[in-house]
């Protein structure tokens, strides 16, 4: 990987050859289970990480070169094939959320709550009614070292900023084995209760 990055300034055009050849494949590979899948499929869940704790992995300038071309291509495609768009990418994305919506992600997964810039309060400011939102509850500190009630009360303020355009659900793509059963039972129970009202 640190290679691929600093050929986006040393050897941009093998940057893009590479990338062009990888998307392409995938391109191709997407129609073919869009076909066999038919109204299977109620949505297209695509990325990959893009941020750090801290940033992105490249800079504004090298992502739209290198990484947004391919990503308004394949939310296209999912469109095309009338999905809704599912972007995945842990980390502090932020910077980039604006150019993501432009191109027309329906839903921003996982929204890694402990990242620089990725708190509920920070994305509902500059981004609520304008995309939907899966995650939010942090799995690196609350939901692992925090009890029942504290987990409420976050579900309570995350839903409260980003609903109810949220899916509420753990900061990163799964739970891990150290969160106890009990808090991820009060963050089901809490959205759910939350929710319905």
């Amino acid at each position: 990987m640190d290679n691929y990055f600093v050929k986006m300034y040393t050897h941009p055009e093998v940057v893009e050859a590479v990338t062009r050849k990888v998307c392409e494949f995938y391109l191709e590979a997407n129609e073919r289970f869009f076909e066999k899948a038919g109204k299977e499929v109620d949505g297209f869940f695509f990325g990959n990480d893009f941020g750090t704790q801290l940033d992105l992995l490249v800079g504004p300038d090298s992502f739209d070169r290198f990484i947004m071309p391919w990503f308004r291509k394949f939310t296209e495609q999912g469109h095309a094939h009338g999905h809704q768009v599912i972007l995945h990418s842990c980390g502090s994305i932020h910077k980039v959320v604006d150019r993501l919506i432009d191109s027309g992600v329906d839903a921003l997964h996982p929204l890694q709550a402990k990242a620089s810039g990725m708190d509920a309060a920070d994305l509902a400011k500059k981004f609520k009614g304008r995309i939907s939102f899966m995650g939010g509850i942090d799995t690196q500190d609350l939901l692992v070292n925090a009890g029942p009630d504290d987990i409420r009360r976050e579900v309570k303020r995350v839903l409260g900023l980003l609903g109810p355009d949220l899916v509420v659900s753990p900061s990163h793509e799964a739970l891990l084995p150290n969160v106890p059963p009990e808090n991820v039972k009060a963050m089901s129970d809490a959205a759910m209760k939350i929710s319905t009202k």
